[in-house]
């Protein structure tokens, strides 16, 4: 990350109304440079700028932090943690959360991983699996304060992969592009069914991009009933 990166990505933070230390910069400098090198072996990202992966990794990430409240210490999943985004950046911006990271390619954990002991990133889990498996296990189901998700699938099957993991009284929040009102009115539906309600769907520009995003904040009142996550594949296939 070179000056013009770690500017944008500083001014970025702060018309987020986030305020990151030297420390923190250089952590996310850091971050850069590691995924760049393992980007080069297998493919993590297709934005290799390191201006871009500012604006559109970190600052999406971070994009979180004042819109939902997070209380110290809470328990956060990120399902389907990818090359670690969200997860990375909001970690690096809230050391007090302890962060789980979720992902069915083994290849990715292997690379966060690295991250984590380089980084010296404490109270950081990475679990191998399909969120419908580990979504059913005892010590991940329900005992999450919020997840979050920047997958790619359609909010009513991407609900069933992840409000499992909150707890009653958690929260779920989507990453999603400008364009979701047709997807939030067809996850009505199963958001309802998984125990949950919707909280609010705040639409912003990315700073420094004409980039339009849009986070889906999902309260869960109630336990989601013992039939979900249904078998791998069914959400996604089938959607509630």
């Amino acid at each position: 990350m070179d000056d013009s990166a770690r500017e944008i990505l500083s001014s970025g933070a702060a018309g987020l109304g986030i305020a990151l230390d030297d420390r923190q910069l250089d952590a996310l400098k850091a971050f850069t440079g590691l995924l760049l090198e393992w980007n080069a072996k297998f493919n993590l990202t297709r934005i290799t700028d390191p201006r871009e992966i500012a604006v559109r990794h970190y600052l999406d990430s971070l994009s979180l932090l004042p819109l939902v409240e997070i209380k110290p210490g809470s328990a956060v999943i990120d399902i389907g943690a990818g090359a670690g985004f969200p997860a990375i950046p909001l970690k690096i911006a809230r050391p007090d959360l302890k962060m789980t990271m979720l992902d069915s390619v083994r290849k990715k954990l292997t690379f966060l991983d690295v991250v984590v002991r380089e980084l010296h990133l404490a109270d950081v889990e990475l679990v191998h699996g399909r969120a419908e498996d580990i979504g059913r296990a005892e010590g991940y189901r329900e005992r999450f304060d919020l997840a979050v998700s920047r997958a790619v699938a359609r909010l009513n099957a991407l609900a069933e992969l992840c409000m499992p993991f909150c707890r009653a009284g958690g929260k779920f929040v989507a990453y999603k592009g400008p364009e979701v009102d047709e997807e939030i009115k067809e996850a009505n539906r199963a958001i309802s069914i998984l125990g949950g309600e919707l909280e609010a769907a705040h639409k912003f520009a990315l700073p420094h991009s004409d980039a339009r995003r849009t986070l889906v904040v999902i309260g869960k009142s109630r336990r989601t009933p013992a039939s979900y996550p249904r078998k791998a594949g069914v959400p996604e296939r089938n959607p509630l």
